[in-house]
């Protein structure tokens, strides 16, 4: 018979995963679910962010682990509150928030941009984490016992950008200033907070860098990719650190991409 929480003393971990309709997002529901973890999940886009749940609910095999989900835009303040608010109200806590939501803009030279892609991107990839850590921040410092984890998707892009993807490229490197503004912040509360950069990721946002990426040179070059999965379990591995160590930032990428080496 599977233990319940309950009757094996342990507390149920709560997390929130945001982008969670597809690609990493998704990957990472499916792998926190199989670790045990109950998942609330949300994302614009409601048939594919049902899918996420009902993948992450046939994985877990622990009794009293639940995945449900709140379809929504993250970029309103006042349903990123709402999500925070239910995800408290069904389960008492959120130990997890996996700040993953992100877009591009079209990849072309920075004076045909317009504004309004850019300020899409910033919404999206910034303030919208931005908007979700405070309220993890509200609950974390509230709940007993207190504090929790936050991650960050950054990418190769918080360090060095492609061309042509100046929007995409601001919001990562914003994204450091508030992983290391959180950890510092969090600090006398418990919560820790970590940005793990991703590269070259077998998903629907990278869907052709394996066929060919522009490089810095003008050249058009295949990238090597990894399997989601990897990606995955390496967040579920983070996730599972003890609030008292901090993985600031985490790079995984395939062994053989260009981001190493003269572009």
């Amino acid at each position: 018979m599977t233990a319940t929480f309950a009757s094996a003393g342990l507390q149920r971990k709560i997390a929130i995963v945001t982008g969670a309709s597809s690609g990493i997002g998704r990957a990472t529901a499916i792998a926190l679910a199989g670790a045990g973890w109950t998942l609330m999940l949300t994302a614009r886009r409601e048939a594919e962010l049902a899918e996420t749940a009902k993948l992450a609910r046939a994985i877990s095999t622990i009794s009293g682990v639940e995945t449900i989900y709140l379809e929504g835009d993250i970029t309103d303040e006042t349903f990123v509150r709402k999500l925070f608010d239910d995800t408290v109200a069904q389960f008492g806590r959120v130990d997890l928030l996996f700040n993953n939501a992100g877009i591009i803009a079209p990849q072309v030279p920075i004076d045909e941009l317009p504004v309004s892609a850019f300020k899409s991107v910033i919404n999206v990839n910034l303030i919208a984490a931005f908007m979700c850590t405070r309220e993890a921040f509200r609950v974390m410092k509230a709940q007993n016992p207190s504090g929790g984890r936050i991650i960050n998707n950054g990418s190769l892009s918080a360090h060095v950008p492609r061309p042509h993807t100046a929007p995409y490229t601001i919001s990562k490197h914003a994204i450091t200033g508030l992983t290391k503004s959180t950890s510092l912040d969090g600090r006398s509360h418990g919560i820790a907070c970590t940005q793990i950069d991703i590269g070259p990721t077998r998903t629907e946002l990278a869907a052709g860098i394996d066929v060919g990426a522009l490089q810095a040179n003008g050249s058009v070059v295949a990238e090597p990719m990894i399997d989601v999965r990897n990606v995955a379990d390496s967040i579920v591995h983070i996730a599972s650190l003890p609030t008292d160590v901090t993985v600031l930032t985490f790079n995984i990428m395939p062994t053989t991409s260009p981001f190493v080496g003269r572009g």
